[in-house]
Protein backbone atom coordinates (compact mmCIF):
# COMPACT_ATOMS: atom_id res chain seq x y z
CA UNK A 1 0.00 0.00 0.00
CA UNK A 2 2.69 2.50 0.56
CA UNK A 3 3.94 1.56 -2.66
CA UNK A 4 0.89 2.63 -4.07
CA UNK A 5 1.02 5.72 -5.96
CA UNK A 6 -2.80 6.27 -6.05
CA UNK A 7 -2.80 5.89 -2.55
CA UNK A 8 -0.14 8.41 -1.99
CA UNK A 9 -1.83 10.80 -4.68
CA UNK A 10 -4.89 10.56 -2.55
CA UNK A 11 -3.12 12.07 0.85
CA UNK A 12 -1.20 14.67 -1.68
CA UNK A 13 1.47 13.26 -2.28
CA UNK A 14 3.79 11.51 -4.76
CA UNK A 15 4.99 7.95 -4.51
CA UNK A 16 8.41 9.90 -2.75
CA UNK A 17 7.50 11.87 -0.27
CA UNK A 18 4.80 9.75 0.46
CA UNK A 19 6.69 8.89 3.82
CA UNK A 20 6.99 12.46 5.13
CA UNK A 21 3.53 11.73 6.22
CA UNK A 22 4.62 9.40 8.61
CA UNK A 23 5.76 10.93 12.23
CA UNK A 24 7.79 9.40 14.45
CA UNK A 25 5.64 8.76 17.88
CA UNK A 26 4.09 6.42 20.17
CA UNK A 27 0.85 5.95 18.73
CA UNK A 28 -1.89 3.57 20.41
CA UNK A 29 -3.25 0.80 17.64
CA UNK A 30 -4.84 -2.34 17.85
CA UNK A 31 -3.67 -5.16 16.51
CA UNK A 32 -6.90 -5.65 13.93
CA UNK A 33 -6.39 -2.24 12.69
CA UNK A 34 -6.21 -2.10 8.11
CA UNK A 35 -3.54 -0.84 6.37
CA UNK A 36 -6.03 1.44 5.05
CA UNK A 37 -7.23 2.70 8.68
CA UNK A 38 -3.45 2.56 9.71
CA UNK A 39 -2.54 5.09 6.88
CA UNK A 40 -6.04 7.33 7.59
CA UNK A 41 -4.70 7.58 11.04
CA UNK A 42 -1.07 8.27 10.32
CA UNK A 43 -2.83 11.00 7.82
CA UNK A 44 -5.01 12.46 11.19
CA UNK A 45 -1.75 12.67 12.74
CA UNK A 46 0.00 14.55 10.34
CA UNK A 47 -2.54 17.32 9.69
CA UNK A 48 -2.51 17.49 13.62
CA UNK A 49 1.16 18.28 13.71
CA UNK A 50 0.99 20.53 10.83
CA UNK A 51 -1.19 23.10 12.56
CA UNK A 52 -1.43 26.47 11.41
CA UNK A 53 1.77 27.95 12.91
CA UNK A 54 3.63 25.20 11.79
CA UNK A 55 2.25 25.64 8.15
CA UNK A 56 2.70 29.17 8.14
CA UNK A 57 6.82 28.85 9.27
CA UNK A 58 6.90 26.36 5.75
CA UNK A 59 5.43 28.95 3.80
CA UNK A 60 7.69 31.57 4.72
CA UNK A 61 10.69 29.49 4.18
CA UNK A 62 9.62 29.08 0.99
CA UNK A 63 9.32 25.07 1.36
CA UNK A 64 6.32 22.85 0.73
CA UNK A 65 5.82 20.71 4.03
CA UNK A 66 7.46 17.64 2.08
CA UNK A 67 10.32 19.79 1.57
CA UNK A 68 10.45 20.78 4.74
CA UNK A 69 10.81 17.00 6.24
CA UNK A 70 12.67 15.48 3.45
CA UNK A 71 15.10 18.84 4.68
CA UNK A 72 15.03 17.69 8.19
CA UNK A 73 15.81 13.71 7.41
CA UNK A 74 19.09 15.37 5.81
CA UNK A 75 19.06 17.10 9.31
CA UNK A 76 18.80 14.42 10.77
CA UNK A 77 21.54 12.35 9.21
CA UNK A 78 23.71 14.65 9.76
CA UNK A 79 23.98 15.11 13.45
CA UNK A 80 22.83 13.73 16.57
CA UNK A 81 23.26 16.58 18.07
CA UNK A 82 19.87 18.67 19.04
CA UNK A 83 21.50 21.51 20.02
CA UNK A 84 23.17 21.93 15.91
CA UNK A 85 20.24 21.30 14.21
CA UNK A 86 18.81 24.64 13.41
CA UNK A 87 22.45 26.22 12.50
CA UNK A 88 22.61 22.72 10.13
CA UNK A 89 19.30 23.35 8.70
CA UNK A 90 20.34 27.11 8.57
CA UNK A 91 23.52 26.22 6.28
CA UNK A 92 21.29 24.04 3.74
CA UNK A 93 18.35 27.13 3.54
CA UNK A 94 21.35 29.12 2.63
CA UNK A 95 22.68 26.58 0.19
CA UNK A 96 18.93 26.05 -1.21
CA UNK A 97 18.70 29.60 -1.70
CA UNK A 98 21.74 30.44 -3.24
CA UNK A 99 21.48 27.58 -6.12
CA UNK A 100 24.17 25.67 -4.54
CA UNK A 101 24.21 21.90 -4.62
CA UNK A 102 23.44 21.05 -0.23
CA UNK A 103 26.30 18.23 -0.69
CA UNK A 104 25.09 16.36 1.99
CA UNK A 105 26.91 13.28 2.48
CA UNK A 106 24.11 11.30 4.16
CA UNK A 107 21.64 11.53 0.80
CA UNK A 108 24.68 10.16 -1.03
CA UNK A 109 24.74 7.08 2.12
CA UNK A 110 21.27 6.92 1.08
CA UNK A 111 21.68 7.07 -2.94
CA UNK A 112 23.83 3.99 -2.08
CA UNK A 113 22.28 2.11 0.17
CA UNK A 114 25.17 1.26 2.24
CA UNK A 115 24.36 2.12 6.06
CA UNK A 116 27.84 1.25 6.86
CA UNK A 117 30.05 3.85 5.36
CA UNK A 118 31.45 5.88 8.14
CA UNK A 119 33.05 8.43 5.70
CA UNK A 120 31.85 9.60 2.18
CA UNK A 121 34.83 8.91 -0.32
CA UNK A 122 34.90 10.65 -3.85
CA UNK A 123 34.42 7.26 -5.73
CA UNK A 124 30.74 7.47 -3.83
CA UNK A 125 30.02 10.87 -5.27
CA UNK A 126 29.79 8.88 -8.80
CA UNK A 127 26.42 7.52 -8.04
CA UNK A 128 23.57 8.72 -10.64
CA UNK A 129 20.61 9.39 -8.17
CA UNK A 130 18.38 11.70 -7.49
CA UNK A 131 19.11 11.63 -3.87
CA UNK A 132 22.90 12.65 -4.76
CA UNK A 133 23.18 16.18 -3.62
CA UNK A 134 26.25 16.64 -4.91
CA UNK A 135 25.21 16.00 -8.83
CA UNK A 136 21.50 17.24 -8.40
CA UNK A 137 20.28 20.60 -6.98
CA UNK A 138 17.89 21.11 -4.64
CA UNK A 139 16.46 18.81 -2.39
CA UNK A 140 16.08 14.80 -2.79
CA UNK A 141 12.43 13.20 -4.56
CA UNK A 142 12.00 12.34 -0.83
CA UNK A 143 12.93 11.74 2.48
CA UNK A 144 16.70 9.59 3.71
CA UNK A 145 14.77 8.70 7.00
CA UNK A 146 11.81 9.58 9.30
CA UNK A 147 12.73 12.84 11.02
CA UNK A 148 11.96 13.48 14.72
CA UNK A 149 9.22 16.33 15.37
CA UNK A 150 11.62 18.09 17.08
CA UNK A 151 13.92 18.00 13.77
CA UNK A 152 11.60 19.04 11.92
CA UNK A 153 10.89 22.31 14.03
CA UNK A 154 14.43 22.93 13.83
CA UNK A 155 14.08 23.27 10.13
CA UNK A 156 10.84 25.38 11.07
CA UNK A 157 13.23 27.43 12.91
CA UNK A 158 16.23 27.25 11.64
CA UNK A 159 18.98 29.72 12.67
CA UNK A 160 19.81 32.60 10.03
CA UNK A 161 23.23 32.97 9.59
CA UNK A 162 25.74 33.38 6.72
CA UNK A 163 27.25 30.06 7.34
CA UNK A 164 27.67 27.77 3.46
CA UNK A 165 30.11 25.22 4.35
CA UNK A 166 30.08 22.91 7.34
CA UNK A 167 32.48 20.15 8.20
CA UNK A 168 32.97 17.65 11.40
CA UNK A 169 34.92 18.86 13.77
CA UNK A 170 38.70 17.48 14.37
CA UNK A 171 37.47 16.72 17.85
CA UNK A 172 35.35 13.73 17.50
CA UNK A 173 32.76 15.51 19.08
CA UNK A 174 29.84 15.20 16.67
CA UNK A 175 29.77 18.86 16.19
CA UNK A 176 30.72 20.84 13.68
CA UNK A 177 32.68 23.69 11.99
CA UNK A 178 31.15 26.30 10.10
CA UNK A 179 32.11 28.48 7.61
CA UNK A 180 31.29 31.64 5.53
CA UNK A 181 32.99 30.71 2.53
CA UNK A 182 35.60 28.82 0.85
CA UNK A 183 38.61 30.17 2.76
CA UNK A 184 37.41 29.44 6.01
CA UNK A 185 35.73 26.27 5.35
CA UNK A 186 39.31 24.70 3.81
CA UNK A 187 40.65 26.15 7.36
CA UNK A 188 38.30 23.80 8.90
Amino acid sequence: LLQNEAVANKYGFTIESFRTMFLPNTYQMFWNISPEQFIEKMYNEYNTFWNKDRVEKAENIGLSLAEVSILASIVEGETTKKDEMATIAGVYINRLNRGMLLQADPTVVYALQDFNIKRVLTKHLEIDSHYNTYKYLGLPPGPIRYPEPNTIDAVLNYQKHDFIFMCAKADFSGYHAFAKNAREHGIN
